[in-house]
């Protein structure tokens, strides 16, 4: 059972529901229109094994090139905004990595490096894998969402990658799915070095409830990557992706981001990852909360904004 990427005004909760599933809490508000953004990073410390990649994926790793690997940012652990979290009456960590200046800062890095189920975060890759694919033309393309009754009234209709992600339409991305293929699926995720790279038996549910998994270490890392088009993929569909995750641009700064949210363990996972452009530099981030209530995952936008104008990469509000 998932909940993911809501928000009290730019979101709301994403879900699909399996049959025979556990009955789900109603999620408040009819429309969706959800926060934007994913993401993981490469060598990264975390739980979870690496599955081999299937025939075919060395040789389309081989055909595009892997991007360099750069040096190992330091990593400055600053335990000291954990009382942030307490205030809010939340579990969780939060990783910003600031690219320009090679620096990596921790809250609670025990749990920055696990990994986790990135649920509606997922959407960040799962775009770009789309176009690399070509299982769509473009984003605007129309993907069917099923026909079906959904929790969410948003979800009710046919979208492309751009509406799909702003709303985090669940059934149109497991429609994406479906036509990627379990194998494909399996190649990208190695070829963007993504997490655990795990795909599992059910092709429409592996990043709603596992087994891919991904830390917030990996997501800041990831993202940076993804943000100066260094990722093992075409520039244009990195483009693409990086256009559709854009919440706000003032003369100051540009944030770009994505929530995330799934029970599919006890305690749920509440994600927001993204990044701020600010000047000349780039600060990728990545919140994960534990979720027991509706209440908890309204939380993490206001934390995660907080965290940020504290550490310098948003200005001051």
């Amino acid at each position: 059972m998932v909940f993911e990427a809501r928000t009290r005004s730019l979101a709301a909760p994403s879900t699909a529901v399996r049959p025979g599933a556990r009955p789900r809490r109603r999620v408040a508000g009819a429309a969706a229109v959800a926060l934007i953004l994913l993401a993981g990073a490469t060598g990264c410390t975390g739980s979870g094994r690496s599955q081999p990649p299937p025939a075919g994926a060395a040789s389309a790793t081989a055909a595009t090139g892997p991007s360099p690997t750069p040096a190992a940012p330091a990593v400055e652990v600053r335990d000291d905004l954990a009382g942030l979290f307490r205030q809010a009456g939340l579990r969780g960590t939060f990783v910003m990595y600031d690219v320009t200046a090679g620096r990596v800062v921790m809250v609670d890095r025990a749990r920055a490096e696990r990994r986790f189920v990135p649920g509606s975060t997922f959407k960040i890759a799962h775009s770009l894998i789309a176009l690399e694919t070509g299982v769509v033309r473009d984003e605007r393309e129309k993907v069917p969402y099923g026909g079906r009754p959904q929790r969410v009234a948003a979800w009710e209709r046919d979208m492309g990658l751009h509406d799909a992600v702003r709303v985090s339409n669940v059934p149109v991305f497991q429609e994406l799915a479906r036509r990627i293929g379990p194998d494909r699926e399996r190649e990208w995720l190695h070829r963007l070095g993504y997490g655990n790279g795990e795909v599992g038996p059910a092709v429409d549910r592996f990043w709603l409830d596992g087994p891919l998994e991904i830390s917030a270490d990996e997501q800041a890392r990831w993202l940076a990557r993804l943000a100066r088009g260094e990722l093992p993929a075409d520039r244009g569909h990195q483009g693409t992706v990086r256009d559709i995750l854009r919440l706000e641009r003032t003369a100051e700064y540009a944030l770009h981001g994505k929530t995330g949210w799934t029970d599919a363990t006890d305690p749920g996972t509440g994600w927001w990852v993204g990044w701020v452009e600010r000047g000349d530099r780039v600060y990728c981030f990545a919140l994960n909360v534990d979720v027991h209530t509706d209440g908890d995952a309204d939380k993490r936008l206001p934390l995660g904004r907080q965290l940020l104008h504290r550490l310098g990469a948003l200005p001051a509000p």
